[in-house]
């Protein structure tokens, strides 16, 4: 290849090279904008079923709700 050839094609690269750099920055910027909101709303998902009681319990919790109502149940007989 000539020089004056390699001249342009290395500027002709050079600038393709910045585009792509922008584009690359704006999309990694626009991925990071996508998943803190995503966090966001599954956040409010998350609260929404817990308010509505669509979440299932945890085992923990069931072992104490149990025990719960044993005590209560224990207590209404001997009452």
């Amino acid at each position: 290849m000539e020089p004056k050839h390699s001249a342009e094609m290395s500027r002709h690269l050079d600038k393709q090279n910045k585009a792509l750099m922008e584009t690359y920055r704006a999309m990694s910027h626009e991925l990071h904008k996508l998943q803190v909101e995503e966090e966001i709303i599954m956040r409010k998902l998350y609260e929404l079923m817990s308010v509505e009681g669509l979440l299932p319990k945890r085992k923990n919790e069931k072992q104490l709700e149990k025990a719960g109502e044993s005590t209560q149940e224990n207590e209404e007989r001997e009452s």
